[in-house]
């Protein structure tokens, strides 16, 4: 492993061709605005580039993706991935290119180092915001699709620029990009992300928060979107983006837990706090990571084994 710095990675950029760029599974506003604003950039450099993701791009991220996104089958010389801690976190596209990944692009306090050159800034809001001040020492010449991609990138992971992690630099850059790009418009992606629900989301989440459990003096919460929920209320994967900010929404509660059954048995954990607890060191012990107050793992058991097991965990962390 080599990290690297702003330097290093234009040097990387400008001197790599046939690009792969790989994404997370299950992809949020941050990954995908920082794999197609890679791809756009490295389009205008003239190289051949690509987005891979194991999983589709839900249809409300569609404006972030360019006008003609066709490009004829290469076969990559080079791997990069951005906004992907662990390569476990690339889905199928795992077994292809793991150990294969030559520059690494993230702000997860978690980062497993596993890419042959890591460009990482754990104090940073976002990957686009890293993205952001990189093209910008690049000399890159911006364009809508550009600012689009990282605005989204940068509200997405601040949650509306109301998280812990929204940092001066987090608002300074997202100005620049509006008054650089004033006719794009802001207020409606940000409605797009964070209002807009389809009306399979609001019957899963009514579901779900009338099951709401509360455990240790009400000081930890937990909620359930079990496969029976989904499938009564026709929830699709991507309905349930951002779910886990229900979780803390009571007034007392400092650890909030989303549960998605993925499969009989299989939960992904999304763990969110409100104050001081760290989760990524609580999902750490289960092979899971991300940031201090939001962070997630996967497990398996039965829901009664996987209540007991996280509680603990929390338990001990308050």
């Amino acid at each position: 492993m080599n990290r690297i710095n702003f330097e290093q990675a234009t040097d990387f950029l400008t001197g790599c061709e046939d690009v792969y760029i790989l994404i997370h599974r299950n992809p949020d506003g941050d990954c995908i605005g920082a794999g197609y604003s890679l791809q756009a950039v490295l389009r205008s450099l003239g190289k051949r580039a690509k987005v891979l993701c194991s999983d589709p791009i839900p249809e409300r991220f569609a404006f972030l993706l360019p006008e003609t996104n066709e490009e004829p089958d290469f076969p990559a010389k080079t791997i990069i991935s951005v906004d992907v801690a662990d390569e476990k976190l690339l889905g199928d596209l795992e077994e292809c290119y793991a150990g294969k990944i030559q520059l690494c692009i993230d702000h997860h306090v978690s980062n497993r180092f596993y890419a042959e050159n890591v460009l990482l800034d754990e104090h940073a809001a976002a990957a686009c915001e890293i993205l952001y001040k990189l093209y910008r020492y690049m000399n890159i010449c911006f364009t809508e699709q550009i600012a689009k991609c990282l605005f989204t990138g940068m509200s997405t992971d601040t949650g509306c620029f109301k998280f812990d992690n929204t940092t001066p630099e987090t608002h300074i850059y997202t100005a620049e990009l509006m008054r650089e790009f004033p006719n794009v418009r802001y207020g409606l992606i940000n409605r797009q992300m964070f209002d807009v629900k389809s009306p399979a989301r609001i019957k899963a989440e009514m579901a779900m928060l009338s099951q709401m459990e509360y455990y240790l003096d009400e000081e930890c919460t937990m909620i359930w979107a079990t496969l029976q929920i989904c499938k009564e209320n026709q929830v699709h994967e991507s309905d349930l983006e951002g779910l886990t900010a229900l979780s803390l929404q009571p007034e007392s509660v400092e650890v909030g837990i989303t549960l998605r059954e993925r499969e009989p048995g299989v939960y992904k954990v999304s763990m969110r706090s409100a104050k001081d607890v760290n989760v990524s060191a609580i999902c750490q012990q289960f092979g899971g990571g991300g940031h201090i107050k939001a962070a997630g793992c996967l497990i398996r058991g039965s829901r009664e084994e996987v209540t007991e097991k996280l509680i603990r965990a929390v338990e001990k962390a308050l």
